[in-house]
């Protein structure tokens, strides 16, 4: 580790990246302790710690969202923009075509995203912003003022967005995965405090809830070594390439194999089950207040049936999260494609013919494999609020969702440092 830490600090390139890149991630917290003009701070705080749906979002702009502040939305109209944008890309021919262009297509979709972000935040500040004015912890706003919020969220939006490519292409990692996490890590000190609040309100830690800190504390060592376990879990496709003979040489005959991941969607499936639970609950609380009565207890009843507490929700949230893992996966892994590549590469699995049988065992492989990365992930979504009906203590924010983005991103983020390193290796002993 002190060798690693060593070759890191010794290297220009390396050592600009990640000062570059803290340095941005440190202006991306200033933004969001700004807060917006005209709110009540200490209404928002004591309306999220008693909502869970909101304190899940919250979690994501670590605590913007509770205070307001002008980077409230942070990275979630970006994200939206994106997952648009990609499940567009296999609807629309145009957008697919452009997918296949490499760098120039590339950039062309991120325009694309950049574009469908400003509307998408003035959308969902407006939303988010009447919700609350609905539920009473907003007071009224004129036009005027709401216009002013609205356009201060979005270019703040704007920006986060603009640091989180800057960090992706002159820092070191992904530059949205950094700022999610680094929103996740910000929150966590006021969680812990406000955690320990509740679980010692008496001054006196009896042995119920000693209990309680040390299944929540295994737990989450567990869990950490899980996502760990389960991020590298690959199962390998043995592959072999033809030998050719050109003159007196022969080329290819290697083995080598065809990694396939068992989380291969990553944590969006989550992202999108969140998203298709979350607003129901929120827009039915919303009607709850109707003047209309079977409006008004037609929302009242969705509104018990999502909350987060009951087993109704777990099992809605858990079985999205599995729908969408497979629905993911899909689309980020096609056979069809990765069979033809081989193909042409001369590539082939042995025992497996070319073309059509090829794509039927890709297929295959990857839908065994996906069911306990499909799994793994509904499980770890659901895991706080089982932690938390086991222990009696809220640990919605440092729960598996939370824990699985941290560990990713960390992951990803050191795998990055060691191409780095091992780069400047090669060049090194080459020169």
């Amino acid at each position: 580790m002190f060798t690693t830490i060593k070759k890191i600090i010794s290297s220009p390139d390396l050592r600009y990246r990640i000062i570059f890149t803290t340095l941005l991630l440190i202006l991306f917290r200033f933004i969001a302790h700004i807060p917006l003009p005209w709110i009540d701070r200490s209404q928002l705080q004591n309306f999220f710690s008693g909502n869970q749906l909101l304190g899940l979002l919250n979690i994501f702009s670590g605590g913007a969202l509770s205070n307001l502040s002008i980077g409230f939305m942070a990275v979630g109209p970006y994200i939206t923009s994106s997952i648009i944008v990609q499940l567009l890309g296999y609807v629309i021919p145009s957008l697919e075509a452009l997918q296949k262009e490499g760098e120039q297509g590339r950039q062309i979709i991120s325009q694309y995203t950049r574009l469908l972000t400003i509307p998408l935040s003035l959308i969902q500040s407006f939303g988010l912003i009447t919700i609350l004015q609905r539920q009473g912890v907003l007071n009224a706003f004129s036009p005027q003022h709401l216009a002013i919020m609205l356009i201060v969220s979005t270019a703040a939006t704007i920006l986060i967005m603009w640091i989180g490519e800057l960090i992706s292409e002159q820092g070191i990692g992904n530059g949205i995965s950094l700022i999610i996490t680094a929103g996740i890590i910000g929150g966590i000190p006021m969680q812990i405090i406000n955690t320990y609040t509740i679980v010692a309100g008496g001054g006196i830690l009896d042995s119920a809830k000693l209990f309680g800190i040390i299944v929540f504390l295994f737990v989450s060592l567990l869990t950490v070594s899980f996502i760990i376990f389960i991020n590298d879990a690959v199962r390998r496709i043995p592959i072999s390439y033809a030998r050719r003979v050109i003159g007196r040489r022969s080329f290819g005959g290697v083995d080598t194999y065809l990694p396939l991941k068992i989380n291969t969607a990553g944590v969006i499936p989550i992202i999108f089950a969140l998203s298709i639970i979350v607003f129901p609950g929120l827009i039915a609380r919303y009607l709850e207040q109707a003047k209309s009565p079977l409006l008004s207890h037609a929302a009242t009843a969705v509104s018990r049936a999502l909350d987060p507490n009951g087993a109704i929700y777990g099992i809605i949230y858990f079985l999205l999260v599995v729908l969408f893992t497979y629905f993911y996966t899909a689309i980020v892994f096609k056979p069809t494609d990765v069979a033809e590549n081989l193909q042409k590469q001369g590539g082939f699995i042995p025992g497996i013919r070319p073309g059509h049988e090829t794509v039927q065992y890709l297929s295959k492989a990857m839908n065994r494999i996906t069911l306990p990365g499909a799994l793994f992930l509904g499980i770890i979504a659901i895991l706080p609020f089982i932690i938390q009906s086991v222990t009696r203590i809220n640990t919605l924010i440092i729960g598996g969702t939370s824990i699985l983005i941290i560990v990713s991103v960390i992951m990803d983020t050191l795998s990055q440092v060691k191409a780095h390193l091992a780069t400047q290796s090669y060049d090194h002993y080459g020169s």
